[in-house]
């Protein structure tokens, strides 16, 4: 962000800032310690290697950078699914999204499912994430925290999937992916924008739309904690930068609505305008006095597409290689986290939700446990990395595709039909895949294989 509106906007919000400021200087004086402050902000079909701080150097992510450069950056950090409506489903609920049912792949546009169990539930009107499962947003708010969301959702398009029902105070969101930046329609013409579960007409680009609203609750709720889930939709298709407004929406035919296909100037202006509003966002905690006291956590929900770059990994989103499941992500906590770490500890999304709950004094109910680990707590504390045992499972049609990582093993298994086929890697050698060791290693491939079984068993969701 230019200088000059830093100082104008640090101007406009210095009063209330420096109140909020002397009413945590007498609370504290008082003895009551304010829990932090936790912002986390997902994007949406970023590629491991589209943030300049992991190698990208023809697009600029100041922001991004500089949380990694004051926090903590993980090499070895995956999405919990390789599309979007798992991956969110595993961060809200902290645990694998097969457990849910219906969700291991995006709800498709206009609230399709995509295979045998998301029909089956999208013909009972049951295709979403139910309210009854407990939530990091309900599980904070139960704490004491204020809490919001600002972007995309896609997890049930239908009222009863809502954001409010769901334990967040303030929602402005949109319903599904492939949404028109500045219309807020789907391909079919729907309007998807909702504020507090009700339709919306709000002019504007859609990530400014949502940046705008995430410092607005971030100015409205200073005085207290609150969680904030900032969930741009850049930059998934359809590939719009900020000055490419047309005068009517995009057609479902557009040729911008093709995933693997974005223009590459256009792809880059998403990614630098959601940096901005990153810096935004940042600026605000700042003016606010907050900076110190918040935990900010930056992630993708999956790897990028063909539009992107996920070097120097092998796959694409969708797929349960590395290219298609590892992705940036950096954290930021003054005074807990040693400016400048870089973290080789394998983690995944829901990891973040063990420690976001952690941090707010939260604990999910019986029979609810996380299936993550409390990843920041192994940061603050400098603990050697940790050996892990990470599965994904991703389905639509008669096709399914699997993996699991148990320490540098990797094993991928894609049944199509009758038809199985298993590749076998070891990603500390071998990190973009090319070497298949499934006949060099059979003991290997065999262990896997039967913990992948056991796995998929135990996660077989009851409804």
């Amino acid at each position: 962000m230019p200088e000059i509106t830093r100082r104008r906007f640090l101007g406009a919000v210095g009063g209330a800032a420096a109140a909020a400021a002397l009413s945590r200087r007498c609370l504290a004086a008082e003895g009551d310690a304010r829990k932090p402050n936790v912002v986390f902000i997902l994007a949406d079909d970023l590629g491991y290697g589209d943030v300049a701080c992991y190698g990208r150097a023809d697009i600029k992510t100041p922001a991004i950078d500089r949380l990694a450069r004051e926090g903590v950056r993980f090499t070895q950090s995956y999405a919990s699914a390789p599309e979007c409506t798992p991956t969110r489903t595993a961060f809200l609920t902290g645990r694998y999204p097969q457990r849910v049912g219906g969700l291991e792949c995006a709800i498709g546009t206009g609230n399709v499912g995509r295979y045998d169990d998301a029909i089956r539930l999208r013909e009972t009107h049951d295709l979403g994430l139910p309210a009854d499962r407990p939530t990091i947003a309900r599980l904070l708010k139960d704490a004491g925290y204020a809490t919001g969301i600002s972007g995309k959702w896609h997890l049930g398009y239908e009222d009863k999937f809502a954001p409010s029902l769901h334990g967040f105070d303030h929602a402005f969101y949109c319903l599904g992916g492939g949404m028109d930046y500045f219309y807020h329609t789907e391909p079919d013409g729907e309007n998807v924008l909702r504020l507090d579960g009700k339709p919306l007409r709000r002019d504007g680009y859609f990530t400014d739309l949502v940046t705008d609203d995430a410092v607005a609750f971030i100015r409205h709720h200073q005085a207290h904690p609150f969680f904030l889930y900032v969930a741009y939709t850049a930059p998934h298709a359809p590939y719009q930068g900020p000055k490419d407004r047309r005068d009517k929406p995009l057609a479902p035919d557009d040729p911008l609505m093709d995933q693997g296909k974005g223009p590459p100037g256009t792809y880059t202006a998403m990614i630098e305008r959601m940096d901005e509003g990153i810096a935004r966002i940042l600026d605000a905690l700042e003016g606010a006095g907050l900076a110190s006291d918040t935990l900010v956590i930056f992630v993708s929900d999956n790897g990028g597409t063909r539009s992107g770059r996920n070097a120097p990994l092998s796959g694409f989103k969708g797929s349960t290689y590395e290219g298609g499941i590892r992705v940036p992500a950096v954290a930021r906590w003054p005074g807990r986290i040693a400016p400048g770490t870089v973290s080789e500890q394998v983690c995944v999304t829901m990891d973040f939700t063990a420690s976001i709950a952690r941090i707010g004094g939260a604990r999910p109910p019986a029979g609810s446990a996380f299936d993550g680990i409390d990843i920041l707590q192994l940061v603050e504390g400098k603990q050697p990395v940790q050996p892990r045992t990470i599965f994904w499972r991703i389905r639509r049609g008669d096709q399914t595709r699997c993996a699991v990582r148990d320490g540098a093993m990797k094993l991928i298994v894609e049944r199509q039909g009758p038809t199985t086929r298993e590749r076998l890697f070891n990603l500390e050698d071998d990190p973009a895949e090319q070497n298949d060791l499934s006949a060099a290693r059979p003991a290997d491939l065999a262990r896997l294989r039967v913990c992948l079984a056991q796995w998929e068993a135990e996660v077989r969701p009851g409804r």
